[in-house]
């Protein structure tokens, strides 16, 4: 019997539920070490009127040789959100020092959503995220990532068919990925998660639309399928189980009456997790 441990490459914000924060204690309650190596740190995330950053690229490069020196060993590298060019080597560094026979690497690339790449997403980084394909078993992008991935037009409306779907997850699998989840698809009165698995018949996990766009969401569906994956768990009861969390979450943070960006209120539900 040994714990499981999965590397958190991402930036740590302190307020606003998203990434790291939340990432880290929904693995720690699916009984899989979290550590972080932070790639920026964040007062607030950039959904609120302003917010103070630190990029962190400087300090990656030492902090994962203290890592090397301590000999430390993971389960699961995940990756997230990346401010600069020069990330993309430090992380492709990291899965080849850290990387071993048997090591998860889910590659999310936060990039944008609805048709937009986030401000910071130049053409130069854009192009570098896609090396990661090469090195990654799982990748969770939405259908403005996939498609950017892919170097492809984004679709009218964001509206896009299963049979779409599915040549976008070939054609991505065929680059590295033995798993392509298409998430946060707009089904009308559903949002569906689109799964592929090389080899294997592929499924839409879909459920009831339940209030608006909230920051975090990503992060919390990355970190619970990160943590089942890491431990063994097959891939659609993995994006299920995010996806029910979700929900009952979802619900409750209507409840509270909480704003967009203070994210989805957890806390309450981390026991359940298992």
């Amino acid at each position: 019997m040994r714990q499981k441990k999965i590397a958190l490459i991402n930036d740590l914000t302190g307020y606003g539920r998203c990434s790291i924060s939340v990432e880290l204690p929904l693995i720690s309650a699916l009984k899989v070490q979290a550590c972080p190596l932070p790639t920026a740190i964040l007062s607030v995330h950039t959904g609120f009127p302003v917010h103070y950053m630190t990029d962190y690229t400087a300090h990656m490069r030492p902090y994962m040789r203290n890592w090397q020196q301590n000999r430390l060993e993971f389960d699961g590298i995940c990756t997230g959100f990346l401010s600069s060019v020069k990330q993309i080597d430090v992380v492709i560094d990291f899965i080849e020092a850290f990387g071993k026979a048997g090591t998860h690497v889910i590659f999310d690339p936060v990039m944008g959503d609805y048709g937009q790449l986030y401000s910071s997403y130049t053409k130069d980084l854009c192009d570098e995220m896609r090396r990661l394909l090469t090195y990654a078993q799982t990748i969770t992008p939405n259908l403005t990532e996939a498609c950017e991935l892919l170097c492809q037009p984004y679709p009218a409306a964001g509206i896009v068919t299963e049979e779409e779907l599915g040549q976008m997850a070939e054609k991505l699998s065929a680059r590295g990925p033995e798993q392509v989840i298409i998430t946060g698809l707009d089904l009308g009165d559903k949002i569906g998660n689109y799964v592929y698995e090389r080899g294997q018949a592929s499924q839409m996990i879909s459920s009831g639309k339940v209030g608006g766009n909230r920051s975090g969401t990503g992060d919390v569906f990355v970190a619970i399928v990160s943590a089942c994956l890491v431990k063994g768990e097959p891939l659609v009861p993995s994006v299920q189980k995010a996806v029910d969390f979700i929900i009952k979450v979802l619900a409750y943070t209507e409840r509270l009456d909480l704003p967009w960006n203070a994210g989805l209120a957890f806390e309450e539900y981390l026991t359940e997790l298992k």
